[in-house]
């Protein structure tokens, strides 16, 4: 008899706000405090200019694109982004921050069109618009029927998991963290008495032993564990020792099935631990870049929809389709052909180092392959 699986849907960075914000139907205030860029509106000209016109407003379901179809066929038990921006009204913008996003409320339902399960939210822009943005954030989310994790108007809230049914009396439980590297300010670090994200603030055993303790006090028998990490910077493909000992140590000590990582703008290197399935880097799935020069040679608009496939007796991995994607009019397409190949050659040369490849399947979709 084969062992029970589940099916889930990854992704990294969705970054809703900003330029994208100003296409949905209800757009929030354009005005923003950037160096350089004052509207966001700006943001859709650049995109506008580079590869044609977007219509706005656009249907909530527009962003999505063919994803929308591709999570049609493979059905995923469970669906689970990292929201990158701030879903408020809120004018609270946090001093010296050098960017700031948000989502006019409003547009909540353009993440319920693609029915997110969970949105976590340990990453440094959910207080971009204070702590009024954060608690705007979590109420506009609950509202729509989606869990969060990573952030709270509690230490213990934002540590705590976003529990998710995941068919026949299984679960998935998402634990969300952000790391300082990230760019996450050490103050927005949550506590008993102020809000914020679930920030680690050092990697010591004692650290560890605390987190596995707060996992083993929500699990159960059959729950598979998801560990949803933003660490690093924006650019790059190096995999810091700190970063891969985290990921060993939260599957070894804490028994974490799935490492989901983000904060690059690129996809970077997938490692199989001890049957366990880390992803160092989901890139960017959604984002308003489009039309920025720079940094080009790590093709940001390209992206990947993963779909990990699980033992839920061990949580280990048996599967990994990935679905290359391209962003164009701020809309998340099928990759053609060329780029997907570039992704594919992207993935052996970086998972070099992890025994890890993919196999490219006629369909254009992306298989990992692992020793």
């Amino acid at each position: 008899m084969l062992p029970a699986t589940r099916t889930l849907f990854v992704a990294g960075d969705v970054m809703t706000g900003r330029g994208i914000d100003q296409i949905l139907p209800h757009p929030g205030r354009s005005h923003l405090h950037e160096p350089w860029v004052r509207s966001a509106r700006e943001y859709v000209e650049l995109a506008e200019r580079a590869t044609g016109g977007i219509p706005r407003p656009v249907a909530f379901d527009y962003v999505w694109g063919d994803a929308l179809s591709e999570l049609d066929s493979l059905r995923p038990h469970v669906r689970l982004v990292n929201l990158e921006t701030a879903v408020t009204a809120s004018e609270d913008a946090w001093p010296h921050k050098g960017i700031h996003y948000r989502m006019h409320p409003a547009n909540v339902p353009c993440l319920s069109r693609a029915r997110i399960d969970c949105c976590t939210l340990a990453n440094n822009h959910v207080l971009d618009w204070g702590y009024a943005g954060l608690a705007e954030t979590l109420s506009a989310l609950q509202a729509a029927g989606i869990r969060t994790a990573g952030a709270g108007r509690t230490a213990a809230e934002a540590a705590a998991p976003a529990i998710i049914p995941a068919g026949e009396g299984s679960r998935a439980l998402v634990f969300a963290f952000g790391v300082q590297e990230s760019g996450i300010p050490a103050e927005w670090a949550a506590s008993e008495e102020r809000a914020g994200v679930n920030l680690i603030t050092d990697r010591s055993s004692r650290s560890i032993d605390e987190i596995a303790r707060g996992i083993s006090s929500h699990r159960r028998p059959g729950d598979l564990v998801i560990a949803s990490i933003h660490w690093g910077g924006n650019w790059g493909y190096d995999v810091p020792l700190r970063d891969r000992e985290l990921a060993h140590r939260l599957i070894d000590a804490a028994g974490v099935h799935l490492v989901h990582g983000h904060s690059a703008h690129h996809v970077k290197a997938i490692e199989v631990y001890r049957g366990k399935a880390i992803l160092y880097g989901c890139g960017d799935l959604l984002d308003d870049y489009e039309g920025i020069s720079g940094n080009e040679s790590f093709r940001g608009d390209l992206g990947l929809l993963y779909f990990p496939t699980l033992d839920v007796e061990r949580g280990e991995l048996s599967r990994l389709v990935m679905i290359p994607t391209q962003l164009r009019h701020f809309r998340i397409n099928r990759a053609q052909p060329p780029a997907a190949a570039w992704l594919a050659r992207t993935l052996d040369r970086e998972g070099v180092r992890f025994r890890t490849s993919v196999l490219s399947q006629p369909d254009g979709t992306l298989e990992l392959r692992w020793a």
